[in-house]
């Protein structure tokens, strides 16, 4: 038993939690994985204490310090690199081979990109202007600089699907800029946060930078978002959880990154290359069992190939092996816990009885034990189906003809989310012009990759900023005008 289990993080200590602790279960076994604490609300404002009394002395730190430190934990992460899989696997029900190669791989990769993120300029000169005399001083030539300076405290309420790719995605920036950190982890899998925080701390973080505060209950959260020491919220979660964040973050003017969300149209036009649309729409019915904001999970199809495109896709779903996600050949693990599963379920019982035909899945798994939901089909749909509109977060796809262009634009931006779209073409004029007239922040054209250094974020109910590559290191930070005369 380290020092660190079943304790929090506060001000540079392992803290025993006023609240005692909570199971966190394997999704695929339904056994207890570990106990998490359960922070009280003053130990949670007691972190973003301690957040604030360091904040000083690390934003004036040198970038060379802050990037050696992310550097180091990245090195330790990956030490530990077995360990760390293994937990998050069983804590999140992602296969072995997600947990090492999208959670923690990941999760290291983006310590080492913010490394070197330390380093990017904070300051771009502007052009100098030429003032008239007049009331506001002499005549002169006046330069300029905008400076990026940290926001402060940044709380970052992170999401369940990702234990490690999305907390990485937060604090490495955040530090790389010179913030100082309060991390609420998903309750349902804290512990790998815990992993990181150690990780941090024996890379030799200062007291107070890093802080995790962990808990069941919703009023850690509401902690970690009302303290009157925390400048900014970066969340990743639902949209209605985040809208209530907002709230609070408006009446306080804190700054705030909200990733939500999706629920990502993906339009095949008659001339698209069918294989590669099945593999990609494919994703969604196993990559994290469909928990994934990202996923094309609306599939709008041009009504010339639409048979051929559900029959491919229903062999596709047919074909998936569901199971334990420690065995080879297991593509789909089970969803994150009994509640969730049931609400997916709920979902495609709903769309039975909106009328659309379940083309593939539709029933439980019959395995002994675990979350398993069956990758799901659902053709037949239109686009005021609440399974069309309603972000469903698990293994289900719904099909919606087209006849034209027109007609799928329209339908792709008939939704209240706008995260990121997809479009299957084989003319590749179509898919840029149809990509831009999208509205979501991000389209992939014949592809679901992602280039890591393009800004990721969502139009309309899928948030508000821009995160990944340098746009994470502009969304930690403010810009401050200097301005001198020549």
């Amino acid at each position: 038993m380290t020092s660190a289990e079943g304790k929090l993080f506060i001000g540079g200590e392992w803290v025993a939690p006023d609240g005692g602790h909570y199971p966190v279960v394997d999704p695929a076994t339904e056994e207890v994985v570990g106990l998490a604490p359960e922070a009280s609300r003053e130990q949670v404002h007691q972190a973003a204490a301690a957040a604030r009394e360091a904040f000083g002395p690390w934003s004036r730190t040198r970038p060379e310090e802050r990037a050696a430190i992310l550097d180091r934990a990245a090195d330790l992460m990956q030490r530990d690199f077995a360990a760390n899989a293994e937990l998050a696997r069983a804590e999140t029900g992602a296969t072995t081979a997600t947990a090492r190669g999208m959670q923690v791989a990941v999760g290291v990769s983006r310590f080492r990109r913010y490394a070197k993120g330390a380093f990017e300029p904070v300051e771009q000169p502007l052009a100098p202007q030429i003032n008239e005399a007049g009331p506001m001083g002499k005549a002169g030539v006046f330069g300029a600089l905008a400076v990026r300076q940290p926001v402060g405290v940044v709380t970052c309420v992170t999401s369940y699907n990702n234990p490690w790719a999305n907390p990485a995605g937060k604090v490495a920036p955040a530090l790389a800029m010179g913030n100082t950190v309060v991390v609420k982890p998903a309750p349902q899998d804290p512990l790998s946060v815990f992993k990181m925080a150690e990780a941090l701390a024996e890379a030799g973080v200062p007291r107070g930078v890093v802080n995790v505060v962990t808990g069941a209950s919703p009023a850690v959260g509401e902690a970690a978002v009302d303290s009157p020491d925390v400048d900014m919220v970066s969340f990743t979660g639902s949209t209605a959880v985040g809208q209530r964040i907002a709230e609070v973050c408006g009446r306080h003017m804190k700054r705030q990154l909200m990733e939500l969300g999706g629920k990502g149209a993906a339009l095949v036009f008659d001339d698209a290359d069918l294989d590669s649309a099945v593999m990609g729409i494919g994703t969604t019915f196993s990559f994290y069992s469909g928990q994934i904001c990202t996923a094309p999970t609306r599939v709008l199809v041009q009504r010339g190939v639409h048979d051929r495109l559900v029959e491919k896709l229903a062999g596709y779903a047919g074909y998936l092996k569901v199971g334990e996600p420690t065995a080879r050949d297991t593509v789909v693990g089970p969803v994150i816990s009994a509640a969730h599963r049931d609400r997916v379920e709920s979902y495609v019982e709903l769309g039975r009885k909106e009328g659309a035909t379940v083309v593939a899945g539709g029933e439980r798994p019959p395995l002994d034990r675990g979350f398993y939901v069956a990758p799901t089909l659902l053709a037949d749909c239109t686009n005021d189906m609440r399974v069309a509109r309603e972000e469903i977060f698990g293994p289900v796809v719904v099909v919606i003809p087209f006849d034209d262009e027109e007609e799928g634009v329209a339908l792709a931006n008939d939704s209240d989310y706008g995260l990121l779209d997809y479009v299957w073409s084989g003319d590749v004029a179509r898919g840029f012009r149809v990509a831009r007239r999208l509205r979501a922040g991000g389209v992939g054209v014949n592809t679901i990759g992602r280039n890591m250094e393009a800004p990721f974020g969502g139009f309309k109910k899928s948030g508000v900023g821009r995160d990944v590559g340098s746009y994470a290191l502009h969304a930690y930070s403010e810009l401050q005008s200097i301005v001198w005369p020549g």
